[in-house]
């Protein structure tokens, strides 16, 4: 049994992927399998792709998964649940930098605070900022003004962000963005993985919310990864339709909680 595995939803973004594995690959040295799983379209110039399996094919932890369509995030994930063989599990985004040894820290974490069934690390940006990947329970209301009344409602969007917690000590998430979640694998094999239903967007607040019905979901300060943010529902069309139709999905889910 590894002790770690870890999945990384590609789509068209093999630049990213790459800097993500030479990162954890020169940062981790426990025993781990990395999957790769490869929703990429297939008008991608297929020379990009078979570049980037010769560069990741140097490593003998990462197995390559060519889907050949697009599944959805949260399906991508799970389609490698059922070979999920380690302790710990970590869901990773494309567009993730490590800059130490993020998993032994978040492994000693979990191994000495037993009612923790998932975490996540101190997210930042280039230049060392703490990004916005914790969030408080949703409502309707907070999903509103985050896309249409931002300048408006500044208390409210920092409220929402747990802007006002103390950073230097962990606490408790209710919403923790999916760019970087560590989990108890025997845990994310229980629930199912991600609930594939949402395609994209969301399948993280599903996840948090199911994850604290049983255990907690719990920031830890002592570590942290590089998120290169693309926020794309943010400037794409196409990604907001999808965002909006996961958020009603969402909420049909769990219940139109409107403040």
């Amino acid at each position: 049994m590894n002790m770690l595995t870890i999945s990384i939803v590609s789509y068209n973004d093999y630049e990213d992927v790459k800097e993500a594995i030479d990162t954890i690959e020169y940062y981790t040295n426990i025993p781990k399998q990395i999957y790769v799983i490869d929703n990429s379209c297939r008008d991608k110039i297929d020379s990009e792709r078979t570049k980037f399996q010769w560069a990741i094919a140097k490593y003998k932890d990462v197995e390559y998964v060519d889907l050949k369509r697009n599944i959805g995030f949260g399906a991508g994930h799970n389609y490698v649940l059922s070979l999920l063989d380690s302790r710990y599990h970590a869901i990773v985004n494309p567009d993730i930098i490590l800059k130490e040894d993020v998993f032994t820290k978040l492994m000693d974490y979990m191994d000495t605070h037993l009612d923790c069934g998932m975490c996540i690390p101190k997210i930042i940006d280039d230049q060392g900022k703490i990004q916005d990947a914790y969030r408080n329970e949703l409502t309707v209301f907070d999903m509103l003004i985050r896309y249409f009344f931002r300048p408006f409602f500044k208390k409210r969007i920092a409220e929402q962000s747990l802007r006002d917690m103390d950073y230097t000590h962990d606490f408790r998430v209710p919403f923790a963005q999916g760019c970087f979640l560590f989990i108890r694998t025997n845990l994310y094999k229980k629930l199912n993985g991600f609930d594939d239903r949402f395609f994209m967007y969301m399948e993280d607040a599903d996840l948090s919310k199911r994850v604290n019905e049983i255990e907690s979901v719990m920031y830890v300060p002592d570590c942290s990864v590089v998120h290169k943010w693309k926020k794309g529902s943010h400037k794409s069309l196409k990604l907001f339709k999808i965002h909006v139709q996961s958020m009603i999905r969402y909420f049909n889910k769990w219940g139109w909680k409107w403040k």
